[in-house]
């Protein structure tokens, strides 16, 4: 049973209630930071923590757009703060993807953000890794749906960022409906289309047994 909720989180639109794992599709990085920013701010604001999983190749692009916002970014990361991981600190850790590895990672960062003291962490994570043709990145979507196992046990906010013009309409799909919501053309709903981890897992289990029986 997730825990109650204690304070307010404003996304794209909407306050978000307990539907706090989300993927946010967009068309461009400037879609992106245009709907993302406000929700990045307010939680400078309120004291919260944040943490960026990002590309490393956007890491001066990314600090420098939190600095237009109004973010104090040195001070931030220097108070902890502010965290922001490249890929190879996080879901590409060694040159490759290991959904476990990963879930425990996410699991420590949530948690020492309570430790420290934050009232929420506000995770935001660039999916694009998954293109990066690593080994175990085909994982991305029952990593997607297991992590909510984890992310149940947490009040924090947790948005994963597709680019769609870069992944297949089947990738997609399939992140689509292991989100409890979803942030489409910039507006945040609670997603009809979710389906629960035990469910998609065991969907995927049967399509993975599917797709390795020998043809008759």
């Amino acid at each position: 049973m997730n825990a109650p909720v204690h304070k307010q989180v404003r996304l794209a639109g909407a306050v978000i209630d307990r539907k706090r794992h989300v993927c946010a599709f967009f068309n461009n990085r400037e879609e992106q930071y245009r709907v993302l920013m406000p929700f990045i701010k307010e939680g400078f604001d309120q004291g919260d923590r944040a943490l960026h999983i990002v590309d490393p190749r956007n890491r001066a692009e990314h600090l420098r757009r939190l600095e237009q916002a109004g973010m104090n970014v040195a001070e931030a990361e220097r108070k902890g703060q502010l965290e922001i991981r490249p890929w190879e600190d996080a879901h590409l850790q060694d040159g490759h993807f290991d959904q476990h590895r990963q879930i425990a990672l996410i699991d420590r960062l949530l948690n020492s953000g309570r430790a420290q003291g934050y009232p929420l962490t506000r995770l935001v994570a660039s999916m694009e890794w998954a293109l990066e043709d690593k080994p175990g990145s085909n994982d991305i979507v029952e990593y997607e749906s297991r992590i909510n196992y984890t992310l149940d046990k947490y009040d924090d906010a947790v948005c994963c960022t597709y680019d769609v013009c870069r992944f297949s309409a089947s990738v997609i799909m399939d992140a689509l409906r292991v989100h409890p919501a979803v942030i489409v053309g910039g507006i945040y709903q609670e997603n009809p289309f979710y389906v629960p981890p035990d469910e998609f897992l065991n969907e995927l289990r049967e399509r993975n047994a599917s797709r390795s029986a020998p043809a008759c």
